[in-house]
């Protein structure tokens, strides 16, 4: 509470100082990033033998014998879900896609035709892991499954893994769902009260987290317990690591690109983050089967890093304007009269993105993406031409005018735009402009989501370095309410785009669903880096950890 509170201090002092800056010239910006902790010459050497086809094989045959669980006649419906949901949790739904779809519409019809009236505390836990997983799974829950159990008010379970399920299926809710909304409330009260709950589950819910991020510590909990079938975790592990070793070749590729690059020397106020850009992007999409749009994401992601230091850290207001300009215009002459280090920049961008461009027609055929994708790097740019406007002017805007702008200034837009063109192999431009269309609820969602996680993460660093005010500045100075406040307003509209989120996924075409989960797994990425602070500008804490368990050591 202290620390929180020195913060609070600290913050309306900052808020004095966009004040005192407005009729002068603002101080100068200094980078505080450390440099690069990572060895690339150690991560170039890494060489695991997952990569051999033998090992494919051997998980396919693996997959035969573990099936058969879904066969057993005596098997009961609620050991099927718990049999789906430990799939789901250890990385194997690719495996089970069959078994799992005819497993939950069994499950659907069984309980339709049961239709009993019991009340009894297990058919509660079956209840709510039925709608988490339905719901997860594209299927249609009604938040009335729940109903019944509660007779108009939450009654407390008394066993932990039903008020856990309670909790996780609260966060698949969606505008106007009120009765879970109270289970949300409710059960997250109680499990804090309860000292033997992991803390990770409690604060952290399913729909929030990147589920590949997640296996290995399922993986590992699983062979904690006694009744998890060999077979089963064999393939579990083997499969980890199949995919473990195709990510490790992929991150070996965007290392010699990086290297190749030659521009780190010259930016020394940037951040060399190219190990942490690929964990992002292994995020959005870590199927075996994705290399390409990792490796693309993965260069975006470290120039954004590069560009937003641009804005914040390096140049001078006119130097920012002159290069949104030179983006506009796509053109190197445009920045011929900048710092040699801004050109630098630009080029960096210009060509990867020609070269990216390239290989996306390559790839997936159709006319060009590079006229889109340019298009949402200019909008990246003029909406961090507007941030440092704000800064050199010493204006601090209200939080809507604050999230207006700054739903672009994230990145999110930039990102999804690489993802659905990086996905779709549609024949013509139109089509994948359709489907950007019909998802761009989602993709302003996400965006805000990635913005005020980011807030959160950073704001303190930020304040140090003198950046320009986050959400919560912005909160704090227009309401006049202290930094714990406004923290807690920020998460209400992280939990009420989750529920917009929710809704827009859910009447998506199924046909579009497998491309813009890819999107969506943004916003749980922006969790996962700034839960615990900057997970980009602090490398040796819990990202760094992070990297090393998921793509460097080997599941044994």
């Amino acid at each position: 509470m202290a620390c929180r509170n020195t913060v609070s201090i600290f913050s309306s002092m900052q808020i004095q100082k966009f004040h005192s800056i407005e009729n002068q010239s603002p101080p100068e910006r200094i980078s505080t990033y450390k440099p690069n902790i990572w060895k690339y010459d150690h991560l170039l050497s890494l060489s695991s033998p997952y990569s051999e086809k033998k090992y494919k094989f051997e998980a396919l045959k693996l997959k035969e014998e573990v099936s058969n669980e879904f066969s057993e006649s005596s098997v009961s419906p609620v050991a099927q879900l718990e049999l789906i949901d430990k799939i789901d949790k250890v990385g194997l739904s690719a495996y089970f896609e069959v078994e799992t779809k005819d497993a939950l519409e069994n499950t659907i019809m069984y309980s339709m035709k049961s239709n009993s009236s019991s009340k009894k505390e297990e058919d509660l836990y079956a209840t709510a892991l039925c709608f988490r997983l339905l719901r997860e799974h594209g299927y249609h829950a009604s938040q009335d499954m729940l109903k019944d159990f509660f007779d108009g008010k939450v009654k407390l379970p008394s066993d932990i893994k039903t008020l856990v399920e309670l909790w996780e299926g609260s966060h698949l809710s969606m505008d106007g769902e009120n009765l879970l909304n109270d289970i949300r409330l409710f059960s997250a009260e109680n499990l804090k009260k309860i000292s033997d709950v992991d803390r990770f589950t409690a604060n952290n819910p399913l729909a929030w987290r990147v589920r590949w991020y997640d296996v290995r510590r399922h993986i590992i909990s699983a062979q904690n317990c006694i009744n998890t079938n060999p077979m089963f975790l064999k393939l579990a592990k083997l499969n980890f690591n199949i995919i473990q070793a195709t990510h490790q070749n992929d991150l070996k590729d965007v290392i010699r690109w990086w290297r190749n690059l030659c521009i780190v020397e010259d930016l020394e106020f940037t951040r060399d983050r190219i190990v942490e850009s690929f964990f992002f992007a292994v995020g959005i999409a870590s199927e075996a089967q994705h290399g390409s749009m990792r490796k693309w994401l993965t260069k975006v992601i470290q120039l954004i890093l590069i560009i937003d230091d641009v804005y914040d850290i390096y140049g001078s207001l006119a130097d920012v304007q002159q290069f949104t300009h030179a983006i506009e215009k796509w053109d190197s002459k445009e920045v011929q009269m900048l710092p040699t280090c801004v050109q630098i920049c630009f080029k960096a961008l210009h060509d990867t993105m020609e070269e990216i461009s390239v290989e996306i027609q390559r790839q997936n055929g159709g006319p060009s993406a590079l006229p889109h994708l340019k298009q949402v790097w200019v909008n990246f740019c003029k909406a961090l031409l507007v941030e440092a406007t704000w800064y050199h002017k010493g204006h601090i805007p209200t939080l809507e005018e604050y999230l207006d702008n700054g739903w672009t200034s994230s990145s999110g837009q930039l990102l999804s735009f690489h993802v659905i063109f990086g996905l779709t192999n549609y024949k013509t431009t139109n089509e994948t402009l359709d489907l950007c269309k019909n998802c761009q609820e989602i993709i302003y969602h996400t965006s805000v989501i990635i913005r005020l996680c980011n807030d959160q993460g950073t704001s303190t660093a930020e304040l140090e370095r003198g950046d320009v005010a986050s959400s919560i500045i912005c909160y704090m100075q227009e309401e006049n309410v202290s930094e714990d406040v406004a923290r807690e307003h920020i998460e209400s509209i992280i939990l009420n785009s989750w529920k917009k989120i929710n809704y827009h996924f859910n009447i998506l075409p199924k046909s579009h669903r497998k491309i813009v989960k890819h999107v969506i797994n943004e916003a749980r990425m922006a969790h996962v880096m700034y839960h615990s602070g900057d997970g980009f500008g602090v490398q040796d804490g819990e990202t760094r950890d992070q990297v090393l368990i998921n793509l460097v050591e080997p599941l044994i």
